[in-house]
């Protein structure tokens, strides 16, 4: 017996080494879809819902800038909905076409870091199954699983908080500390935040056009399923292709603020992957 036990272990050991792959590939199936260290000429933007007065063409603002990290210059993304003070400016669009399609009916894992530079503020970014045309069209509606990041005020009153939020059949959600039962807390201005979002592009009628969302930053210190079954905005069952960013100033009668997003290392696995790209 003891001899059999002996001989098990290695194939028992084989076998969960092969389960975990399968469920948390390896840093190098990662593809990077932008570490912002160099230019911006694979992106597109398109100011489409441009109300500035006096009349300001192109207001967002979209640009690298650089940073430190702990041993290297490191450069990132910043994207804010017009200069302060400039106000109008409703859909400030920005995306770039990922290095590779999601297929419908497959699963793939979406990571990057974002640092709020300042609230208030209003951006959403996420994933788009459009092509740029009908991306500059549709806005807010090209977008399929979104994360969205603001403490503005809504049409019913409520006040957002700031905290990351997730989209739900019904509007958006805060992500949630499922260890306390409570809603997350706001993010911190000037501070970095792994994000991870697996999103399941199946059919409705199979459980997808749903994502999960994972953190790592904040209240959270190690990486943390924050939200579980989010769900596409429009539900279109088409292949992932854009990698999409929106912000908005507000309306010039009530604005809500200018305040970026800075964005770094965007990359994408197939397959459920909640190791780190870096």
């Amino acid at each position: 017996m003891c001899i059999r036990h002996t001989l098990l272990l290695p194939v028992l050991a084989s076998l969960v080494a092969c389960n975990q792959n399968h469920h948390n590939a390896s840093s190098s199936q990662w593809l990077l879809i932008d570490n912002f260290e160099n230019n911006l000429s694979d992106w597109q933007k398109a100011d489409t819902d441009n109300q500035t007065k006096p009349h300001q063409p192109n207001p967002q603002i979209t640009i690298i800038e650089q940073g430190q990290s702990s041993d290297h210059a490191n450069h990132y993304l910043l994207k804010k909905p017009a200069a302060e003070g400039v106000i109008g400016n409703r859909k400030a669009l920005t995306y770039k076409k990922l290095p590779k399609p999601v297929p419908v009916g497959e699963t793939y894992t979406f990571y990057t870091r974002i640092n709020v530079a300042a609230f208030p503020n209003n951006h959403a970014f996420g994933l788009s199954n459009l092509q740029p045309d009908e991306i500059n069209k549709h806005g807010y509606d090209a977008f399929e699983p979104t994360l969205r990041v603001t403490d503005k005020a809504e049409s019913n009153g409520h006040i957002n908080d700031g905290a990351l939020m997730v989209k739900t059949d019904t509007g958006y959600s805060n992500i949630q500390n499922y260890k306390t039962a409570q809603s997350a807390q706001p993010l911190n201005t000037n501070t970095w935040y792994n994000v991870w979002y697996v999103v399941n592009n199946a059919s409705v009628k199979m459980q997808g056009q749903q994502y999960n969302v994972y953190v790592q930053g904040g209240e959270f210190k190690t990486q943390t399923l924050v939200y579980k079954n989010a769900k596409f905005r429009m539900k279109r069952e088409l292949p992932l292709i854009y990698f999409l960013a929106n912000c908005n100033t507000g309306p010039l009668k009530k604005p809500y603020g200018n305040g970026g997003l800075k964005y770094d290392d965007l990359y994408m696995s197939r397959g459920i992957n909640l190791s780190s790209p870096l």
